[in-house]
């Protein structure tokens, strides 16, 4: 994923001269087109001619928790590699060829799914979607560009053994999820990094690559039928099915314990968390508005008042619902004084339970509806974030009407609901860890004691 000098600023400059053009409102405006190429392969797509620039984003079922056991890490470290060389292009050839014709193609991987974008203004559509055939179909995986890759995320994670943030998450993660896939880190250890062979990446990448699970978005300058056609250049040769381990559903473990990790730092980093609400639960529209009174909702949510703008233990604190494939999950953060540690988890843990007993207000309801019905056109401002909204709606199965129908859901729930709600995503304890020297705050297990943070 390393891009060469020059190619990234002259890249940017052609892509935010075309983005200037581009602004789509979320209901009504964003017209989606179901389209099926002549291989079968399913796509939506949002048509743009008044901006000559087509916008592609992919995602296939099989992220990070189809690493081997040992070898966390592989997944990022393929989607790292498949653009550094591919077919008869080596790494230098191939990232000429995305510079000469101002293509981005940049490819993740999170716990669940592989994923990948590509963008390149409309002239050169055919030569971009040849170049994402080659990065899927025939990625050369050669040993100096995979060892240089390496060694850069080797320094990346070097790094973050100093780092109270990452260190907590870490720590959240191998806590609740010990023994399963999600307990892996994503970007691998120090260890397990170093294990990953070539093979394992060339074996990573003929399990994966996949028709089945194949979810498209296509925002741009751009027909159905040229779509289509493009779809299958791209993806068709792939095989029908994926070769996936099977991963367990799980609910997170540890919950009612505080870890402790010490670090020299001046702030204590603290991660909580516990379960969560399923993207296709009843309820999780009630659950996104509790969360957002809770923490989600910036400089206007509970725990910034009480904690940052009351007392000014900390610059933010923040909640966010996590709905994986296998487990559902509500995680939050924050950062604060050593000495005041204590007093921020104290102001967390009640301000969860005062919203677990109480449920939101009226008022705090209806001004938080509000507020996430008319910011949700922000989500849909350039075609890269149409691309991106859109392959997430078809990997949550919300169906290609969600966008109409999505504020009359929000406006559905009643107080009756969030209260409800508040109490099922609240009322169990979290499980808590802490990386800093913090006073008077020590590694126990609270399972016995009050719920909260």
């Amino acid at each position: 994923m390393t891009l060469h000098a020059g190619y990234g600023v002259m890249r940017r400059a052609l892509f935010a001269a075309a983005l200037l053009g581009l602004a789509v409102g979320p209901a009504g405006a964003t017209a989606i087109e179901r389209v099926i190429s002549p291989g079968g392969i399913e796509a939506w797509l949002v048509r743009q001619p008044s901006v000559p620039l087509v916008a592609l984003d992919f995602s296939m079922t099989g992220g990070a928790a189809q690493d081997p056991a040992d070898k966390a890490g592989v997944a990022h470290l393929v989607a790292s590699t498949i653009d550094e060389g591919a077919g008869n292009l080596d790494s230098d050839a191939f990232h000429q060829q995305l510079e000469d014709n101002a293509i981005e193609l940049s490819f993740t991987a999170n716990l669940d799914h592989f994923r990948g974008s590509l963008r390149t203004l409309a002239a050169n559509r055919d030569l971009a979607f040849d170049m994402l055939r080659l990065s899927l179909t025939q990625p050369r995986f050669d040993e100096e560009a995979v060892e240089r890759i390496r060694a850069q995320i080797l320094t990346d994670l070097r790094r973050a053994t100093t780092s109270p943030g990452e260190l907590a998450s870490e720590m959240w993660w191998h806590t609740a999820f010990a023994g399963h896939p999600y307990g892996r880190p994503v970007h691998g250890t120090l260890e397990s990094l170093s294990r990953i062979t070539i093979a394992d990446l060339r074996g990573y990448a003929h399990r994966i690559f996949a028709r089945s699970g194949l979810k498209i978005a296509i925002v741009g300058d751009i027909d159905a039928a040229t779509a289509g056609l493009l779809i299958d250049r791209a993806f068709g040769a792939l095989p029908e099915q994926p070769e996936l381990s099977p991963v367990p559903a799980v609910d997170p473990q540890g919950l009612g314990r505080r870890i402790v990790v010490d670090l020299d730092v001046p702030q204590s980093v603290i991660t909580f968390g516990g379960p969560g609400v399923a993207r296709n639960d009843p309820d999780f529209f009630a659950a996104y508005l509790v969360n957002h009174i809770l923490g989600g909702g910036a400089m206007s949510s509970r725990l910034y008042t009480e904690v940052r703008e009351k007392r000014g233990l900390a610059y933010g604190v923040s909640t966010g619902l996590v709905p994986l494939a296998h487990a559902q999950l509500i995680t939050g953060s924050t950062a604060t004084r050593a000495d005041r540690t204590g007093d921020t988890l104290e102001i967390v843990d009640r301000e969860m339970k005062n919203l677990s007993d109480n449920g939101p207000t009226e008022q705090e309801l209806e001004k938080t509806k509000s507020f996430l019905k008319g910011s949700y056109g922000l989500y849909f401002d350039t075609s890269t974030k149409i691309a991106a909204q859109l392959v997430q709606m078809q990997v949550d199965n919300l169906g290609i009407d969600y966008i109409d129908r999505r504020n009359g859901m929000i406006d559905a729930v009643t107080r009756a609901d969030a209260q409800r709600v508040a109490k099922r995503l609240l009322e169990s304890k979290m499980l808590v860890t802490v990386v800093g020297r913090p006073q008077g705050v020590t590694s126990k297990d609270l399972s016995a004691a009050g719920s909260g943070g």
